[in-house]
């Protein structure tokens, strides 16, 4: 894991959240999105209350709230999904606006929608706050077996490589006068995937034998150790202690 890579998600800056380290982060939006899951649905006020937690975590992190309304565009198909629970749900009916709607179907599309919601926005801020090298770091301190996050870290380094041999093949196509405008340009395509697939498959393979030969036995050397005072963890685990208070309150009143 040698340079670093930058994401889109991710903003520089030096706030207090992005100095945490990566493991202590990873470990309190898990354990924040399982909190939230756990919440019961009939408490409103708590998925509120999360969400104003979240905010300011945001805040802290001075991370704008376009950037983390824009990037939850990519939730809009499990809220299709949710939309589309009140007509097809049985159970109970009732009448809204001239529309015969579930009210457990309507319960559900809430549930999904809000906890949906909370846990796609907690991955915006941390995606925002950690590079995806610090990410990797710290899956390894968390102990996640080593060949997942080998792979994590190769699908990251070489997703860019592969996109850009996507790029050259189709300007080749273009200079050759070729343009996909219907079904029967759909076999030059296909062609193009298997090629793009063979080459992809060679270049893993000088990859690998060049891996083996500065070393390379199987297993990535953990770098980057560094000490994590309790502090750090205090401060990464307020979140999900917070959320646990709600939680433990919106199961109770």
């Amino acid at each position: 894991m040698g340079s670093g890579h930058t994401h889109r998600l991710y903003r520089h800056g030096h706030s207090p959240v992005h100095a945490l380290p990566p493991h202590t982060k990873l470990t309190a939006v898990l354990a924040f999105v399982l909190i939230v899951v756990a919440t019961p649905r009939e408490a409103l006020w708590a998925f509120g209350a999360y969400a104003v937690l979240l905010g300011l975590v945001a805040y802290a992190a001075r991370v704008p709230a376009g950037f983390v309304l824009g990037r939850l565009l990519i939730e809009v198909p499990f809220v299709a999904f949710a939309a589309l629970m009140p007509f097809v749900a049985e159970g109970e009916r009732v009448d809204v606006l001239g529309l015969s709607l579930s009210v457990n179907g309507l319960w559900g599309a809430w549930n999904v929608l809000a906890k949906g919601t909370l846990g796609v926005a907690a991955s915006v801020l941390l995606a925002a706050t950690t590079e995806l090298r610090e990410l990797l770091l710290g899956l390894q301190r968390l102990k996640l077996p080593p060949l997942l996050v080998q792979i994590a870290s190769f699908m990251i380094r070489y997703g860019d490589v592969i996109a850009d041999e996507m790029r050259r093949m189709r300007i080749a196509r273009e200079s050759r006068g070729f343009e996909a405008r219907g079904v029967r340009h759909w076999g030059v395509l296909a062609k193009s995937a298997g090629a793009l697939f063979i080459r992809s498959y060679e270049r893993g393979e000088r990859v690998h034998l060049a891996m083996l030969s500065r070393g390379y036995s199987g297993a990535m050397p953990v770098v980057d150790e560094v000490a994590v005072g309790r502090s750090q963890w205090s401060c990464a685990l307020s979140l999900p202690a917070a959320a646990l208070v709600v939680c433990v309150l919106g199961r109770v009143l």
